[in-house]
């Protein structure tokens, strides 16, 4: 990308930013360089001003600022600022230096495939972040990756969408570049992360071979062998053809997940030595002074440089820079003008720290860890698992409300005693705690601080799930409502499809576009997130394993059988009897291409395809236990799977790819263990008191 000078009209300042130089002009707006005082670099994206009082144009253009924003990631260009009240509307983006995928493949040929797995490790845990937001990015392709000096970053947001979010186009239209676009994008359905998933296979045929994976005469041709064909692997060598293929199944259910992708990529060591040495880096490190000639002083120089002109620089230097696209997304700022509401200030979401993993040469065999932190009073028993949200876990607190305590020592953060733990809390994007107060109103709170938000509304009787724009909840009324949490819009309203019982609340997850909802009625059903009707549903399930589980497109349920559904169209995959009917299977959990259940006294691995539930990965462990006692669920972080004893006694850690046991241990107090893991850490909860203990590395 060459910036141009400024030509008569355009603006000299932008907020913060002088404007040095035109980068590229859109339908919608145009992108400067621009500066800060500090003399940061910036690419600062611009409406027209003819459209800058339109107000969907203007929503628009700021939720493609709050899709972005909402992603922390080293893997994605950062957002730095944004203007969206009076005046022209801006957005200020990292300026990256370096050339992109695609044009250091044209440059520089094909990586090797130690670079290709450093590249699909990096991207892989981009998509991982981008993911775990609650977006969809739906345009991954060479061109909208730049190569920097600490790895491949991800730009331009401007058709990303949350994962409930409806495609842009219809059948037969071009919804992103022909050859990366996923089959269920071609074909103008509903798209989810595995989309996003098949860009990146497409990515990885380019890197490895110089060639795309699909192409044609022309883009109908092209996007049928999208759809159809298979995809050309001929110039990728052997040794990664194998990994990468999966990422182009047409069944977005039968694509692995990005963490699964990152772990079966892992890089050789040195394999990062392509963005520190050679040919690409030394094109980086121009790139890199240019643009900090770009952004000295007028009347400065750097060192080195000659002192070119600024405007000679313009003309002449081609640099790789985040420009955002045009295109709607997240909640967004400017929408609660008006109301009262202000979610303009909620801070990005916080680092996760995560906790070096424990080595099984440091421990005798059989020997437990040591807890990080803990156990620690202030929690209150029910049936919630503990929240992990990046730097804080959120519990049900003693005496009544929520109480967050930091990750990395258990010291308390926050409380919020006005809020009912019973009626459910959630995290919307990691930025924010929703939850509901005593009185009925939906209340949220910066989740790294506990600031509060906002509060509004007073017929609330339970918060059931969210994602990065949305909650959902049951109303005092028998509803299912969704609602914006950005902007405190209702998107709808529906009558509850699984009513609430005295034996508690239903349980519900959202993804790939479905709200599942888990009733204590023994009904199953999935809604559209984006318009509250039915999508699918089943009966007679009983009511035990009461959370769903959910990867990539397959959900699954507990009860009195072990049920694997495509999540968006209903379809049954398989089903496993419990072989104590009378005790079932308890709430399961899905990590990638597995799922991890128990009955009774016996805790099970299965693979997600039914082709595979009797293969050599499949497990089975035996508990030992006085009693059937609460089936609680287990949880899963690293290469630990955490099981409770059906008796409540003790935990168990067992390896999760072979199911050897690792260790057992007990926490004081009575009562079931309530767990969750995150950061390489696993939460225990039991009898008022919390601990963290570390994991085994994967």
């Amino acid at each position: 990308m060459t910036p141009q000078p400024l030509a008569a009209g355009d603006p000299l300042r932008l907020g913060p930013y002088r404007l040095l130089g035109v980068l590229g002009e859109g339908g919608m707006g145009k992108v400067y360089v621009g500066r800060d005082g500090a003399g940061t670099p910036a690419a600062v994206k611009v409406l027209h001003p003819e459209l800058a009082h339109d107000p969907h144009l203007a929503q628009r253009f700021v939720r493609e600022a709050e899709m972005a924003r909402a992603v922390t990631s080293t893997g994605v260009a950062r957002i730095l600022g944004a203007h969206t009240e009076g005046g022209r509307p801006w957005i200020a983006a990292e300026f990256l230096a370096g050339p992109t995928l695609d044009d250091a493949v044209r440059a520089y040929g094909p990586m090797d495939p130690p670079a290709v797995r450093a590249l699909a490790d990096r991207l892989a845990r981009a998509l991982y972040d981008i993911h775990a937001a609650g977006l969809v990015h739906r345009d991954l392709k060479p061109a909208n990756i730049v190569l920097t000096a600490t790895g491949p970053r991800v730009i331009d947001f401007g058709i990303a969408r949350p994962e409930h979010g409806l495609t842009l186009t219809t059948t037969g239209q071009i919804p992103v570049t022909p050859g990366y676009g996923a089959p269920e994008q071609v074909l103008g359905q509903r798209v989810g992360p595995p989309a996003d998933v098949f860009s990146l296979g497409a990515v990885l045929v380019y890197a490895a071979s110089g060639r795309r994976a699909f192409d044609g005469a022309h883009v109908a041709a092209l996007q049928y062998e999208v759809v159809h064909g298979a995809p050309d692997l001929d110039g990728v060598p052997p040794e990664l053809r194998e990994l990468i293929g999966p990422c182009l199944a047409k069944d977005p259910a039968l694509r692995p997940a990005p963490a699964r992708i990152a772990a079966a990529f892992a890089p050789p060591k040195g394999a990062d030595r392509v963005w520190r040495k050679g040919p690409l880096a030394e094109d980086v490190k121009r790139r890199e002074a240019e643009v900090k000639r770009l952004a000295a002083p007028a009347d400065a120089t750097v060192p080195g440089s000659g002192s070119p002109s600024r405007r000679r620089f313009l003309t002449g230097a081609a640099v790789g820079v985040a420009v955002l696209g045009a295109g709607g997304g997240a909640g967004a700022w400017w929408l609660s003008r008006g109301r009262g509401v202000s979610t303009a200030d909620v801070p990005p979401a916080a680092a996760t720290p995560e906790a070096a993993f424990v080595s099984a040469v440091d421990l005798e065999p059989g020997q437990a860890p040591d807890p990080l932190w803990g156990p620690v009073g202030g929690a209150a028993p029910g049936d919630e698992p503990p929240l992990p949200v990046r730097d804080v876990v959120v519990v049900r607190a003693k005496g009544g409300g929520l109480l967050a305590l930091s990750v990395t020592d258990g010291k308390e953060r926050w409380r919020a005693e006005e809020v009912d733990a019973g009626a459910g809390f959630v995290s919307v994007a990691d930025r924010m705690v929703v939850g509901v107060d005593k009185g009925g109103a939906l209340c949220a709170f910066v989740a790294s601080t506990g600031r509060s938000v906002w509060r509004s509304g007073s017929d609330a009787a339970a918060v059931l799930a969210s994602d990065g724009t949305r909650v959902y909840l049951v109303t005092k009324e028998n509803e299912v409502r969704a609602v914006d949490a950005w902007t405190l819009a209702t998107a709808w309203t529906r009558p509850m499809t699984s009513p609430r019982s005295p034996n508690g609340p239903a349980r519900a997850l959202v993804g790939e576009g479905r709200l599942v909802i888990h009733g204590r009625d023994g009904r199953a059903a999935a809604l559209h997130t984006e318009t509250g009707e039915k999508a699918w549903e089943f009966t007679g399930h009983g009511t035990g394993g009461q959370f769903p589980s959910l990867s990539s497109n397959i959900v699954y349920f507990g009860g009195p059988t072990l049920i694997a559904r495509r999540v968006d169209r209903g379809d049954l995959l398989w089903k496993e009897e419990a072989a104590d009917k009378g005790v079932g299977w308890g709430s399961p959990v899905a990590d990638g291409f597995t799922v991890f259940a128990v009955n009774a006294a016996h805790a099970h691995r299965y693979n997600s395809s039914s082709a595979y539930l009797n293969d050599d990965k499949a497990w089975q462990v035996d508990l030992e236990a006085k009693g059937p006692g609460t089936l609680a669920p287990p949880a899963v972080e690293g290469a630990t799977v955490w099981l409770h004893a059906p008796d409540s006694s003790y935990l168990r850690a067992v390896h999760k790819e072979t199911g050897d046991s690792l260790f057992s241990l007990s926490m004081p107090g009575g009562g079931t263990y309530r767990m969750a893991g995150g950061g390489n850490r696993v939460f225990l909860v039991r009898g008022g008191r919390i601990a963290a203990m570390p994991v085994y590395g994967e």
